[in-house]
């Protein structure tokens, strides 16, 4: 088989305002560089769309650069290595990489990773084997440091990163897992997880559904929502409770983000309130691999996916997952 010389890409069109559209994003054909010493070609299979990726498309600083109009986007990957110029990767390898939103990518050697296809398919190292579950049991130990007994609330919990932290809460130790969803069949889908309440977020405050599943309050928030989901947990917040801050995405299309009233009531309650990235822990990846390869052997953590076929709905893709039409993992398959 001749190695492509062109490929198509997804580019930042324009800046969104607000929820991006179809008209924010272009597919492209590109030409494609040839290897440099040390690089391969990947051929990209299945690619990952996140939320963190809507910040990316503001022209603000941030712990990444933002994406630049009339160039491509990236995220993580898993694909194919179809030709290459560096000792430490063959034709034929599976490898994750970072060069998302393209159908090929020229990619240094040592910005892949190998990845086991005997233990899971390859995409699933964009999901529970990759950064969404890392991010979730970062969240869970590292952050928040989770304790036996403890009573856990988990917001979009049945998203990437929420539908394994509440599985991974209850693996190790919490007594009482509650998740928020936004659709009746996303809170079914919790209960089969087996979360012991779930409440949909639309039915009304989540203030008061989240008091009324949790009447004795909680220990450990793992906020992916933000917004109004934020201030009903320090609200049901108990004394000495900890707060993973991981997203926000009830706030990221909003002109102006809207903090949490009720700050105040964190002081007296002696609240751990903590923000982090999870490229920070980096060094809890092996600890976080041979965890997650033994539940994931064991059916102790079920996984879900949302898959969409073809580098051209990708846009379509990312504008769903926003709008939280995913459940588990939003994958994006490129043949």
């Amino acid at each position: 088989m001749s190695t492509p010389t062109t490929t198509r890409e997804i580019h930042l069109a324009e800046r969104p305002t607000g929820r991006p559209t179809a008209e924010t994003f272009a597919l492209v054909e590109a030409e494609l560089p040839e290897l440099a010493e040390g690089q391969v070609l990947v051929r990209t299979t299945a690619m990952s769309v996140d939320p963190y990726m809507r910040p990316r498309m503001n022209d603000v600083k941030s712990y990444v650069p933002p994406f630049q109009v009339g160039a491509p986007l990236d995220g993580g990957a898993v694909g194919e290595v179809i030709a290459s110029r560096s000792p430490d990767r063959s034709v034929g390898d599976v490898v994750l990489h970072g060069l998302g939103w393209r159908e090929h990518a020229v990619v240094d050697a040592d910005r892949t990773t190998r990845v086991d296809t005997s233990l899971a398919p390859a995409r699933a190292y964009l999901g529970a084997l990759g950064m969404p579950g890392l991010t979730a049991y970062v969240g869970l130990t590292a952050v928040a440091e989770l304790a036996a007994g403890d009573r856990v609330f988990v917001s979009g919990a049945a998203g990437a990163v929420g539908s394994l932290a509440v599985q991974m809460a209850r693996l190790l130790g919490a007594s009482q897992v509650v998740g928020s969803a936004g659709s009746a069949t996303k809170v079914a889908r919790l209960r089969e997880l087996g979360v012991d309440a779930a409440f949909d977020y639309h039915d009304g405050p989540v203030a008061e559904q989240l008091a009324a599943a949790a009447p004795e309050g909680i220990d450990l928030y793992f906020d992916n929502v933000g917004g109004e989901h934020l201030e009903a947990a320090i609200a049901s917040a108990r004394q000495g409770g900890r707060i993973a801050l991981c997203g926000a995405i009830s706030q990221y299309d909003a002109a102006e983000a809207q903090g949490p009233r009720n700050m105040f009531s964190a002081i007296g309650k002696g609240l751990n309130l903590r923000g982090f990235i999870v490229g920070t822990y980096a060094h809890l990846q092996p600890e976080f691999a041979q965890r997650m390869a033994g539940w994931l052997a064991d059916g102790s953590i079920q996984t879900d996916e949302t898959v969409v076929e073809g580098l051209e709905n990708a846009p379509e893709a990312f504008i769903g997952m926003l709008g939280g039409q995913n459940t588990g993992k939003m994958i994006v398959t490129l043949g």
